[in-house]
């Protein structure tokens, strides 16, 4: 019984191949040629492990991407070897004819199945045979996504995720999302997996740009008027927005204003779209589009009747589908487009939902695309993230041409709109606006709004110094207090001032001008809740110490501009000609600047304000504090 069931699986094994253990039996029982025997037992048993081989390899390589080899044990052709080299063998004439009738059978009974010939298996409908010969590669699916890692910070992307960004070093910013299949990023499959937009669909109005050639400069400036560069924002609050702007608003711009919730970014926008509606001396009224995907239209018709807010060409629009957005307008034809916010619109081509990375990406590039084709001025609204940053990928604030913030503390009315990026203007300018019932107005004497009140009379008011600092082109003017307490427990404890740099000028005071405040508490502290970051702050700090330390109030009146280095000396800093004016338009009667300075200043013939130039702390104290 086993015999027997060995004999079969022997057989089929040599099946195969393509001979049956019979007949290679038959054809060797009838002579002694042992090589004969040999020879053809070698190709049967090569013919039987070659199909067994390449039958497993193909599998195993369908089922992976990389070349595997299958090992084969000769064992068990050696034992057919053993078994078969003791049978005589026929002539190699009935080999050879053998061989032909086994191979003929073999062609006959594949012309049944119907692969008759080498053209009949490549064409036909019947699937072609398996050639051991090809390479057999692993196909990735029609329609799989692929997962890339994107960095929120620098826009870098990664297969696999990390966890932190090898391009800007960050932590945490690695985002994943799925890129879609090519047929589908490329718009035809309609069915939202795809990353692009295609413009034939929902923008096929815009004009086409395949005639654009270059041009010369000079044939693009002559005969552009200012009111083709820039349209006009009339008004005090305009004008202080056209500044910030870096003129007015260059047509085709696409801005993006940040700012944190609640700080005035939608009541900005509806400001501006009222005064661009309303028109100007230059410019007729035209409609105003304003779009917000977070508010109803009767709740933005209810903030616009508290800010009295009347305009007949202002039109409001709540919707989150881009495409739509951009029909309505293309049928408005707006002077002006606002969209609050970019987190909230969506395209229907585009993976992901609205405000993730990918759709945060492509909203912008397509208006961008619509901007620059139409002319037509796009304001963007971004939230921000806690760090402060505009949400979304680093690339979004690449793509725009403006990129504003509006800034403010939240226990102070004033706001501070700035500008970071201005492909139309500078970036140093700064709009200084204040919180009303009303809306935003303008601060008329912006200068002065840090300072708190002045008490000259009193002796115990002793430690205070103003200081003059510039933000982008704006001066300021801060308060800077401070208190030194013997005996205290705390040594030190800063407010708004780097605790490094106020260690060094405590360190050159006692060093250098010889003050003995190592055993008190010194605490420092800017008013308003400022931050003191510039280097012209110091001689202000310095001065506050010695008042404080001292107990001698400062005059009222009084100013100080200045850098301290480490050897006690007074240094300059940029813009000392607009600080000094800036105190004098004020009512400040003196100004204490270093020495190098002082002849050029005095130059300006300010005859209302005192310039006092001092070389070093000691004169600093002498001319401030003697009496």
């Amino acid at each position: 019984m086993l015999s027997q069931k060995k004999t079969e699986r022997q057989s089929r094994v040599c099946e195969i191949g393509g001979f049956r253990t019979s007949e290679l039996r038959t054809l060797t029982s009838n002579s002694g040629e042992r090589f004969l025997s040999l020879l053809l037992m070698l190709i049967a048993d090569m013919r039987c492990f070659r199909c067994f081989y390449t039958r497993a390899h193909s599998l195993l390589l369908l089922r992976s991407s990389n070349p595997v080899t299958v090992p084969i044990s000769p064992v068990r052709f050696r034992l057919r070897l053993r078994r078969l080299s003791s049978s005589p063998v026929a002539s190699v004439f009935d080999l050879h004819s053998s061989n032909q009738d086994a191979n003929s059978n073999r062609e006959d009974k594949d012309t049944k199945i119907g692969f008759s010939d080498d053209k009949s298996r490549n064409s036909g409908s019947n699937p072609p045979r398996w050639n051991p010969g090809e390479v057999v590669m692993n196909k990735s699916k029609k329609g799989k996504s692929k997962t890339v890692w994107v960095c929120e910070s620098c826009g870098h992307s990664e297969g696999q995720w990390w966890g932190s960004c090898r391009a800007c070093h960050k932590v945490g910013t690695m985002k994943r999302f799925s890129e879609g299949s090519e047929s589908s990023a490329s718009g035809g499959g309609g069915n939202g997996t795809g990353l692009g937009f295609t413009e034939g669909k929902g923008l096929s109005w815009l004009p086409e740009q395949a005639t654009v050639q270059p041009h010369r400069l000079t044939d693009v400036i002559h005969g552009i008027t200012q009111q083709q560069w820039r349209i006009s924002l009339p008004g005090l609050f305009g004008n202080e927005v056209a500044r910030v702007l870096g003129g007015g608003l260059a047509p085709g711009s696409l801005i993006l204003i940040g700012g944190d919730p609640g700080i005035g970014k939608s009541t900005l926008l509806l400001q501006i779209a009222s005064i661009i509606a309303e028109g100007s001396e230059l410019a007729e009224p035209a409609p105003v589009l304003y779009i917000s995907g977070e508010e109803s239209v009767e709740q933005i018709g209810s903030r616009a009747d508290r800010m009295r807010i009347q305009t007949e060409e202002l039109y409001l629009f709540s919707s989150s589908d881009l495409q739509d957005i951009l029909n309505k307008a293309h049928r408005l034809s707006p002077r002006a487009l606002i969209i609050d916010s970019i987190q909230t619109v969506y395209l229907k081509d585009v993976t992901g939902s609205a405000g993730g990375l990918t759709q945060v990406k492509e909203c912008t590039s397509t208006l961008l695309r619509f901007a620059k084709k139409s002319n037509i001025p796009v304001f963007l609204v971004g939230h921000v993230t806690k760090a402060g940053d505009i949400a979304g990928p680093r690339v979004l604030e690449h793509i725009v041409d403006v990129v504003l913030y509006l800034e403010g503390e939240e226990s102070s009315t004033y706001r501070l709109l700035r500008s970071v990026k201005n492909r139309f203007g500078s970036t140093d300018e700064l709009g200084v606006f204040e919180m009303a019932n009303s809306g935003l107005e303008v601060v008329s004497n912006p200068s002065g709004i840090y300072l708190s009140q002045q008490n000259p009379d009193s002796d115990v008011l002793a430690g205070l110094a103003v200081a003059v600092v510039m933000d982008g082109s704006r001066s300021f003017l801060i308060e800077v207090q401070a208190l030194c307490s013997p005996g205290s427990t705390v040594s030190r404890h800063v407010n708004g001032v780097q605790a490094s740099r106020a260690d060094m000028i405590i360190a050159v005071l006692m060093k250098q001008a010889g003050l003995r405040i190592q055993e008190n508490g010194i605490f420092l502290n800017v008013a308003n809740g400022m931050a003191l970051s510039e280097t012209a702050g110091d001689l202000a700090i310095a001065a506050a110490i010695c008042s404080s330390f001292l107990e001698f109030p400062i005059p009222h009146g009084v100013a100080f501009i200045g850098e301290i280095g480490l050897g006690g000396e007074v240094r300059t800093v940029p813009r000392m000609e607009k600080r000094v004016s800036t105190v004098a338009k004020l009512g400040f009667n003196k100004c204490v600047v270093p020495k190098s300075v002082e002849e050029s200043l005095k130059a300006l013939s300010l005859k209302e304000i005192e310039i006092i130039g001092c070389k070093n702390l000691k004169e600093l104290i002498n001319a401030v504090f003697k009496g």
